[in-house]
């Protein structure tokens, strides 16, 4: 039977520092349960089990911290079972922001794009217990903000996820579609990874 991920790749992916709370990975589970149902998310679980590190959706806590090896692992695995593409995880991150219940404690702050540009960076580290998140700009009338993050190592599925929950999110407060493109990318050999939303 052919592997899914080797545990070369794993061994490589745990070298990734940091930790994630269980909130962000239980999303990404409920998504793939949305998706896939719950065959898809048994295949997800009894895989990463077989590659020594098992998550159960129903074990995780949302706010145990967790290794961010761990989720880039599961965001591979998703990616492998299930074949998504990257839009499939860009809709990852959106879903995962309206189930989120940090995101739910925290909406009484989104009532402006002023006061989400003061609240996003601990926002952030609720979620993460590295990188550094800032908003660059925000021009009402061109209609468009920068989101930074620096210091932030993961892998590059996770850019995805974000840019959707980052839609999200922006969404919420300017009552309107939005986009979100990322122009730079510490994957791609960027100093840190930067977002254009635009609506």
């Amino acid at each position: 039977m052919e592997e899914i991920i080797t545990k070369e790749i794993v061994q490589e992916l745990m070298k990734i520092k940091g930790e994630t709370r269980g909130a962000s990975m239980k999303g990404d589970l409920e998504y793939v349960l949305h998706k896939e149902g719950a065959e898809g998310l048994k295949k997800l679980e009894d895989e990463m089990a077989r590659l020594g590190y098992p998550i159960r959706f129903k074990e995780l806590r949302a706010m145990e911290l967790y290794p961010v090896g761990v989720e880039a692992i599961t965001f591979l695995v998703i990616k492998k079972l299930f074949n998504f593409d990257e839009e499939e995880f860009r809709k990852m991150g959106e879903f995962n922001s309206k189930v989120s219940l940090l995101i739910r404690l925290f909406m009484k702050y989104f009532v402006s794009l002023e006061l989400l540009a003061k609240q996003a960076p601990k926002l952030w580290r609720e979620y993460y217990s590295l990188g550094d998140l800032k908003i660059i700009e925000i021009n009402k009338e061109k209609k468009y903000m920068i989101i930074r993050i620096e210091n932030f190592y993961h892998h590059p599925i996770h850019c995805l996820t974000v840019e959707g929950y980052f839609v999200s999110i922006v969404k919420m407060v300017v009552k309107a579609p939005v986009t979100c493109k990322e122009t730079k990318c510490i994957n791609r050999g960027d100093e840190y990874h930067e977002y254009l939303m635009k609506w």
